[in-house]
């Protein structure tokens, strides 16, 4: 049998703010032996606060062009996965050099489990915090964000799914699409 090639790219996840990416990230990566890096946690240790003091005292123009070069510099490291932040595959010079240098997957979920999932998530979520009705802020975040997720390489319809599925789903796409023989043995 042919020889299975090795991951020679970063993964990269992107999706909605509660998609999963980070949870997920951390089970893809630990699947194929590979480092995990969460790109908003990469931006608040580069900036030395936290997303929210970003957006407070910097704006969020700082916090696109931060997390701009943030993954400009991690998309140059050995393969890894990386979970983005929900806006962050909006910027046309990020999806170019993800584009060039990465796999773009696409963790879609619908608006219903997202409401679900972040009405009651204690983390910090700048582009939500005193934006009135939930549901409505991301019916109008996904009608802008959808038709640049929908570039990604991969796309993973999500729904239900336990991130171990996820994972599965996305490690199938991956030997299907590329050809990588990632699947591991278990």
């Amino acid at each position: 049998p042919e020889t299975p090639r090795a991951l020679d790219r970063p993964l990269v996840l992107v999706g909605m703010m509660g998609a999963g990416k980070s949870r997920i990230g951390r089970e893809l990566a630990a699947a194929l032996a590979l480092p995990f890096t969460d790109t908003d946690e990469a931006v608040s240790e580069a900036a030395g606060m936290d997303i929210t003091a970003i957006f407070e005292t910097q704006g969020e123009a700082a916090f696109r062009d931060g997390e701009r070069r943030v993954i400009a510099r991690l998309l140059d490291d050995p393969p890894q996965v990386l979970a983005l932040g929900g806006g962050a595959f909006q910027n046309p010079e990020t999806r170019a050099a993800i584009k060039e240098k990465a796999v773009s997957i696409w963790l879609d979920v619908p608006r219903d489990e997202l409401v679900r999932r972040l009405k009651h998530s204690r983390t910090a979520r700048p582009l939500l915090t005193g934006q009135g009705d939930l549901a409505a802020r991301l019916d109008t975040l996904m009608t802008e964000r959808a038709p640049t997720y929908a570039e990604a390489d991969i796309h993973i319809p999500v729904a239900h799914n336990t991130p171990e599925a996820v994972v599965e789903r996305i490690l199938d796409a991956l030997d299907k699409r590329r050809g990588f023989g990632v699947k591991p043995k278990r």
